[in-house]
């Protein structure tokens, strides 16, 4: 099921390894964060892409266009399939990313990581969002960071199930949309952890999500591969 993104949120590589292999052949993707890029840094990356699987590396590049390109252009070059930064960084910034991203991948004959931004963390709500200055609704903070996104060119945003349908309508149906926050529902945990703003994994492909990111519900089954199947089954 490609729209399926599976979050290896764990603590070695090894582990990492044996749930890819679970998870193989019923997965879209995979999804490296920042945990398991920090404790076995680009190796996993090149592991996971050397046995063909669809690598997201999901570092959220926040810095200057320069520093943020470089980072893209070394993320490129160990062949992830998407890759993404924080739209608050700016237009110019996203550009930058998009520009290299592009350029390594021309001179190095491989096909260009989609690139994506982050809207507004899933664990954030309004109350957060005004203790760090941002005026205005979650809904309203997430749609003008996915009009920046697109007109700086790039493929798509990370963004709550909630706020998909509207980030559908304001830039298009072939936007990519992102979303983590599944919770609930068939092989699904209850309740949110730290997420606050959350969906069924068929109410957000429901509401035009372009792919969903499960991690906990997945990684935590005593049988991983039995849970990815009745998850994608949902869709």
């Amino acid at each position: 099921m490609d729209q399926l993104l599976v979050a290896l949120d764990v603590e070695n590589g090894a582990r990492a390894l044996e749930l890819a292999a679970a998870v193989r052949g019923i997965a879209g993707g995979i999804k490296i964060g920042s945990r398991l890029f920090t404790s076995e840094g680009p190796s996993i990356v090149r592991a996971l892409a050397d046995k063909g699987d669809r690598v997201f590396l999901d570092l959220k590049f926040h810095d200057i266009p320069n520093t943020v390109a470089q980072a893209v252009s070394a993320a490129t070059s160990l062949g992830v399939w998407m890759l993404n930064v924080h739209a608050s960084g700016g237009g110019p910034m996203m550009q930058a990313a998009l520009e290299a991203a592009g350029e390594t991948a021309d001179r190095e004959k491989r096909q260009r990581p989609l690139v994506i931004a982050v809207t507004v963390l899933t664990s954030m709500n309004g109350a957060t969002m005004a203790e760090a200055g941002v005026a205005g609704s979650v809904l309203e903070q997430v749609a003008r960071l996915a009009r920046l996104t697109k007109a700086a060119g790039l493929d798509g945003v990370v963004a709550s199930p909630q706020e998909t349908a509207l980030i559908r309508q304001a830039c298009g149906p072939d936007f990519a949309i992102v979303t983590p926050g599944i919770r609930g529902g068939a092989a699904l945990t209850s309740g949110k952890d730290d997420q606050e703003r959350t969906m069924t994994a068929p109410e957000a492909i429901a509401a035009g999500a372009s792919y969903i990111v499960v991690g906990r519900p997945i990684i935590a089954a005593s049988d991983p591969r039995a849970a990815a199947e009745q998850i994608a089954a949902g869709f």
